[in-house]
């Protein structure tokens, strides 16, 4: 199954470092029935693009954790033995977003497929949305705005050999 696992460039320096994502349970993205209801899609690319928005912004709430993280959003596709993922709890409930799985097992990094990362020219934004996100949450329509304005910048796509040079190692 094919999952987007949200990082930031902290966390992807230090999964590659260790060769793996962790070894669970990661939160993660993936086209789940819950995803499925929410996008209202049968294009099977719609919907893994909407997972993988899904974990871009998941990937903004690490970066508001993350102060010190550089101001990009980072989101790892990776394919991982059905059998390690847990699906979301299923349309209609609200304990977790669209597409939610956990993924209870050890995920290397060498499975990855591909790195989708915001370009330099992103971070004001991303940064911005960062900042704005508890208010967004919280019903603040300009700070949805805001938060929305880091969709705008597309996430680059990288392949997995290119991970060395995206964390300057």
């Amino acid at each position: 199954m094919r999952v987007y696992v949200p990082l930031t460039l902290s966390g992807l320096t230090e999964a590659h470092k260790t060769g793996e994502l962790g070894s669970g349970p990661l939160v993660a993205y993936a086209v789940t029935p819950a995803l499925r209801e929410w996008y209202d899609s049968e294009d099977v690319e719609e919907l893994e693009y909407a997972a993988l928005g899904q974990a871009a912004l998941a990937s903004l709430r690490l970066l508001d954790a993350d102060r010190a993280a550089p101001r990009r959003r980072v989101v790892v596709a990776v394919d991982v033995a059905d059998r390690i993922v847990e699906a979301d709890p299923g349309p209609g409930n609200d304990a977790a977003e669209p597409g939610e799985v956990r993924v209870t097992g050890r995920v290397a990094l060498a499975k990855a497929a591909a790195v989708h990362v915001d370009a330099d020219g992103a971070e004001a934004a991303v940064e911005a949305a960062a900042e704005a996100l508890a208010a967004a949450d919280g019903g603040d329509g300009g700070a949805r705005s805001v938060v929305d304005g880091a969709e705008d910048h597309e996430l680059l796509w990288f392949a997995p050999q290119e991970i060395p040079h995206l964390v300057g190692s």
